[in-house]
């Protein structure tokens, strides 16, 4: 139960990342500017969760993580200058399941025709959501920076699998990650940035990135690689609500149903089948 309830707010947390994040590019704040804001507040709350047991800085995979991590941020941030907030989650998900589906078959995981099937049905629903024309409106170039989000989003989610201190390692990507954009100052340094802007990158960063990426790696441990994806599950739906309901970002009769069958896809080959019925009966 308590599992349960890690996960489900958890997905709240990472759906409200997408709202944020449109609304204040949407405002006029700079995406570079927005995504450095955002991972600076995210390391600032991280590291007061973390400093009475300690920040993991060191060690090559560290770099790694922290590398995916900024690879994401700049990705999903520059995508929402033209991608509604429901449809950039949808496009992130499917590529995040994707890669993690594609890395667990080079760790050897077992994967049999069922969840092989499952993944082409969620690809072949991608696809035919970003195909143009049907009334969705998704600009190649923002797609594309979406879906270079979504494999940086999924080599951070990979490198979680495998992370021994949970809030340690987070708190210490956001800070290496804040270290890089500070080293990038000069290229983002001038940018517009609105105070509308600052607020919604701070809740992004601070509540729905640092938190939330903080809980999302206390249930990742516990999962297998390829099923890991599996409760994020309702982050693009959950997207999808609030962007129509607060940002008033309707989806296209092609939109949700190209999202359906991404959705399916990736259910049909995470979920895990039923146990069978053992000998004795019971």
């Amino acid at each position: 139960m308590k599992l349960a309830a890690l996960t489900l707010l958890a997905l709240c947390f990472l759906a409200a990342n997408s709202l944020l994040t449109r609304a204040g590019v949407l405002d006029g704040t700079d995406p570079l500017a927005f995504a450095a804001i955002r991972v600076a507040a995210g390391a600032g709350v991280l590291a007061l969760l973390a400093a009475r047991r300690g920040i993991t800085l060191r060690g090559g995979r560290r770099w790694g993580a922290a590398l995916a991590l900024v690879i994401y941020l700049l990705g999903f941030s520059l995508a929402y200058r033209t991608l509604d907030a429901g449809l950039g989650a949808l496009i992130l998900f499917a590529t995040v399941q994707l890669g993690m589906f594609s890395l667990s078959l080079i760790r050897g995981e077992r994967s049999g025709p069922v969840r092989v099937a499952g993944m082409g049905l969620a690809l072949a629903g991608l696809v035919w959501l970003l195909l143009p024309g049907g009334g969705v409106q998704a600009d190649p170039l923002d797609a594309g920076l979406m879906i270079l989000a979504g494999l940086g989003w999924a080599a951070y989610s990979f490198a979680g699998k495998y992370e021994p201190k949970p809030l340690a390692g987070t708190a210490g990507n956001f800070l290496i990650g804040t270290a890089m954009f500070a080293a990038a100052f000069p290229i983002w340094w001038g940018a517009a940035i609105t105070p509308f802007g600052i607020l919604m990158a701070s809740l992004s960063g601070a509540i729905a990135s640092g938190i939330g990426y903080a809980m999302l790696f206390r249930v990742l441990p516990r999962m297998g690689v390829a099923t890991a994806g599996v409760a994020q599950l309702g982050v693009p739906v959950i997207a999808m609500v609030a962007g129509a309901v607060l940002l008033g970002e309707v989806p296209g009769a092609r939109a949700i149903a190209a999202g359906a069958l991404v959705l399916a896809g990736i259910a049909l080959a995470t979920v895990k089948p039923y146990s069978k019925i053992n000998s004795s009966g019971s």
